[in-house]
């Protein structure tokens, strides 16, 4: 155990990347410590500091670093100074890149209500207690890939698109997933509306004949943004596209009172990307106040996919939560049964304290 070595790509990125990722591998450290393997890091650049430093959002050396890793941590990228760029150069841009070069095709990410959290939700708390689910978005493909696409003039146009393979890909990776949980897959689309959508839905029904012991369901995706307030806890795995899935975790995640807490794996080919759902948020960047916790458990994520490094990664879970059972919390999260408000490198620590009392 004492000899593995896990090659890191770390993109900090921009606005509170940098803040945040660095209390990602003060937590990494301690647990690799902790567990006896070694993390090995090499910078690279992305987003609108890409941009500012090398005149091109995703330079060819991040791709090549990313492919030569066995995991890229990414922070968030893109801001105010960047929104007048032309779009193939805007910090977004680069991100959409980032995940098609490296073949990316399935974002999974987890919705968790912590107990200690249940009334930073806006929502009832006998409506989100014990929510548990997972959104398994399609992340290479559909309207924001789709050709032709552009604009002429005072019109503008988008094209969704799937194939019967991207879509295969992606309903195979949920109904595994499922078969490690409850067993409930629910197919999000528009079927009624959007040819791809009913492509969608027929391939992932011939799909889900593999996985018997598997129940699925399919809700058209604006019945599912309202059930996935009105009842949360009917979800066990959502299966949706691109755009549908852009949309209904960031939904999810007010299910946890906040953004700041939802972390996500981004997987396919070889490597993976793993990155909080959030943004960049420059507003406070720099104002050492933004929650590190889902870019902490994005780290405790890459454990469990890329390195399979399960008693490390469940050391991170289990830290956080008692870090929350203990009353820390950041600012977003302060007026909830705070015994001590942290600053984003306070919390950090905090959690990376907890790593080295873990006995899994």
């Amino acid at each position: 155990m004492g000899n593995k070595q896990y090659k890191i790509t770390v993109i900090r990125g921009d606005g509170i990347g940098p803040e945040i990722v660095d209390e990602a591998i003060k937590v990494l450290d301690a647990v690799s410590h902790l567990k006896g393997f070694e993390l090995k890091y090499t910078d690279a650049l992305l987003g609108g500091i890409a941009y500012d430093i090398t005149g091109v959002p995703l330079p060819i050396d991040t791709i090549t670093s990313a492919k030569n890793s066995d995991a890229v941590l990414f922070g968030a990228i893109g801001g105010y100074q960047w929104d007048n760029l032309p779009r193939e150069l805007r910090p977004e841009t680069g991100l959409l890149g980032l995940r098609k070069a490296m073949g990316v095709y399935a974002n999974i990410r987890p919705v968790r209500v912590y107990n200690e959290l249940i009334r930073a939700s806006t929502l009832k708390e006998d409506t989100i207690r014990g929510v548990d689910l997972v959104v398994v978005r399609e992340l290479i493909g559909g309207i924001y890939f789709g050709e032709p696409k552009g604009r002429d003039g005072d019109r503008a146009f988008n094209t969704m698109v799937y194939s019967v393979p991207e879509i295969e890909r992606i309903a195979h990776v949920a109904f595994k997933m499922a078969m490690k949980r409850h067993k409930k897959v629910c197919s999000v689309d528009k079927a009624n509306v959007l040819d791809s959508s009913q492509l969608w839905r027929d391939t992932v029904i011939r799909v889900s004949k593999s996985y018997p012991e598997v129940a699925l369901t399919h809700m058209y995706v604006d019945n599912a943004a309202m059930q996935l307030i009105r009842d949360p806890k009917q979800f066990d795995v959502i299966v949706t596209c691109n755009i549908f899935g852009d949309i209904l975790s960031d939904e999810a995640s007010m299910l946890s009172g906040s953004i700041g807490m939802l972390p996500s794996a981004s997987i396919g080919d070889k490597v993976g990307l793993y990155e909080p759902i959030h943004g960049s948020a420059p507003d406070i960047a720099g104002k050492g106040i933004a929650n590190p916790l889902a870019t902490i458990l994005s780290a405790s994520m890459m454990l469990k996919y890329a390195f399979n490094e399960i008693e490390a990664s469940e050391c991170i879970e289990w830290a956080i939560a008692q870090a929350l059972k203990d009353g820390y919390r950041t600012k977003d999260m302060s007026q909830y049964d705070a015994k001590e408000i942290c600053s984003t490198s306070v919390i950090g620590s905090v959690v990376a304290n907890y790593v080295g009392k873990c006995k899994k």
